[in-house]
């Protein structure tokens, strides 16, 4: 009786031990996996020239792609793997250069940090849509580009007035937000002369949790159009705010704060109607 309970006991300490093992190895390897981020490195690929711009730097990338194939960190790992995409390295890479990084994208598993960068996007893809729903024909593009690969960057466009298709690059913008970011500077109402066009655009980066930017969404206001066009002609006026205040349908919800609510009952029509009755 006493040699069956005292087996049950051990069972239960074996068992305890076991998942204790169990449990602190998993920690281990967890603690192991979570590494740091690719800027405590000295060879986070980036450097300043000459003017203090931000650049790629080939040199600081290749020392990154050897450190990190020796001594694995699976949050710069993958940090690498997406600045590279970003920056074409494999077009930039010669055949025996690009062996060691086909090595690191591997170990990595750059196919799956790429795929999460995609689906991560698929929620800015639909703010895109209906935003550029909310605002047809109305010469305002809105489009969302990924830029885990810049080559064939546009993801998304809505409201085409640039011409451009999806799948078209965006090779100089990665550099340019990443430059940004840096002087804490927003891309925000910059002008763009091409020829005979003219545009007033915002760019706004995304970023994704310990991997950087991965995404930016854009808008492109046609200047020329309402300006020429929209402005001189009083039908295409009418069409312009008819089309921006267009609805699909009504709904019974309250969005003024408890003050605008109560002068909203006394007749207070819009948000700089300063009415003596108010």
């Amino acid at each position: 009786m006493i040699e069956g309970i005292l087996n049950i006991v051990y069972g239960l300490i074996a068992s305890a031990v076991f998942v204790g093992l169990g449990y602190l190895y998993g920690r281990y390897k967890e603690r192991k996996k979570k590494g740091q981020p690719l800027e405590n490195y000295p060879f986070y690929p980036f450097s300043l020239d000459d003017k203090k711009m931000l650049q790629f730097d080939f040199d600081l990338f290749n020392e990154g792609v050897a450190h990190l194939l020796k001594k694995r960190d699976y949050q710069a790992g993958p940090q690498l793997i997406l600045i590279g995409e970003q920056n074409n390295i494999r077009h930039v890479y010669k055949p025996s250069q690009l062996k060691n990084y086909e090595k690191l994208y591997k170990i990595y598993n750059g196919d799956q940090v790429l795929d999460e960068s995609l689906q991560f996007l698929e929620n800015y893809k639909r703010i895109v849509r209906l935003i550029g729903d909310s605002f047809p024909d109305c010469g305002i593009e809105i489009l969302l580009h990924n830029l885990s690969n810049p080559s064939k960057a546009l993801y998304h466009i809505k409201n085409n007035v640039t011409g451009r298709n999806v799948e078209a690059p965006a090779t100089n913008l990665v550099m340019d937000l990443k430059r940004r970011d840096t002087n804490k500077e927003d891309k925000l109402n910059y002008e763009l002369n091409i020829g005979s066009r003219r545009f007033k655009c915002t760019t706004i980066p995304i970023y994704k949790d310990k991997m950087g930017i991965v995404g930016a969404i854009c808008i492109n206001v046609d200047y020329n159009f309402l300006n020429e066009e929209v402005r001189n002609n009083p039908k295409l006026i009418d069409k312009f705010l008819d089309t921006l205040c267009k609805v699909d349908m009504k709904l019974d919800e309250n969005i003024l704060s408890k003050n605008e609510y109560e002068k909203a009952l006394k007749g207070k029509r819009h948000f700089r109607d300063v009415s003596e009755h108010l």
